[in-house]
């Protein structure tokens, strides 16, 4: 399996997930332009997609969907209560009823010989989900736009050889910094975004012994920057690992998103 991050910021996220035998994305929050030279950059055909796996409805993450649809007949995947928002939003254009494929968090699906399973999230939306997807006998995990986790978000993500984890900010950046306060507040709140130092968190409990990348997504442009979020969680992994008998190096573990081109291609095996 591989992974592949198109973009990632809190101004348009898509990525990339393929197998022998599918090729998905997980979001479409940037132009259908940017999708297509981010896929031709890996050498994959708009047309040869099978899905569009969104997340929820914020338009970070649904720009690119109302074209790739029409375009490229490809299907639409997301909770009922998404869909329904995004087909709400007059600037998406008309979507075939045919492309869009309900899911239900917690049961699992098969796009050919992908496994998907969506898994609720806590985020200010209607009905949000993240997903993993499991295939040749390895899986990814992706959890991003999370207020909060707990054991039920740890136990979806564990076993994930591929993670790509929400690393949004850095609280006394965000806490200094120029957003009005019912901002900072809805950031900082459960159904906001993972700082930094909780994305290192939650990273350390899914830690395992044949885990190959992890890499950092979704930060944003004013309270947060590459360095500061690789910094941040390469600690509280580093905690992680010395308190067991994990023998993981996080400096070829751990990379960050790219906010406006393609990442490294990371492939399981």
């Amino acid at each position: 399996m591989k992974l592949c991050s198109l973009s990632s910021g809190s101004s348009g996220n898509c990525t990339y997930v393929g197998s022998g035998h599918a090729n998905i994305l997980v979001d479409a929050g940037i132009s259908g332009k940017r999708i297509e030279y981010g896929l031709n950059c890996i050498e994959i055909k708009p047309a040869d997609l099978e899905g569009i796996l969104v997340t929820h409805e914020h338009s970070d993450h649904i720009q690119g969907i109302g074209v790739m649809a029409r375009r490229y007949h490809t299907p639409i995947y997301g909770t009922k209560e998404t869909l329904q928002a995004i087909r709400r939003i007059k600037s998406m254009g008309e979507i075939p009823e045919e492309l869009l494929r309900p899911v239900l968090p917690d049961e699992g699906f098969y796009i050919n010989d992908i496994y998907v399973e969506p898994f609720a999230t806590s985020h200010d939306a209607v009905n949000p989900v993240c997903y993993t997807f499991t295939a040749e006998g390895h899986k990814i995990g992706m959890a991003t736009d999370l207020g909060v986790y707990d054991d039920y978000i740890i136990s979806r993500l564990s076993g994930s050889e591929i993670l790509l984890m929400e690393a949004n900010h850095d609280e006394n950046m965000l806490l200094t910094g120029a957003y009005p306060y019912h901002l900072k507040q809805r950031i900082l709140g459960n159904r906001g975004h993972l700082s930094n130092e909780n994305s290192g968190r939650l990273l350390a409990r899914i830690l395992h012994e044949k885990i190959k990348y992890i890499t950092l997504a979704h930060l944003s442009k004013e309270n947060n920057f590459e360095d500061l979020a690789y910094e941040t969680v390469r600690i509280e992994l580093n905690k992680a690992i010395a308190d067991t008998a994990l023998t993981l190096k996080t400096d070829s573990l751990l990379s960050v998103a790219k906010r406006d081109i393609p990442s490294e291609m990371l492939c399981t095996g």
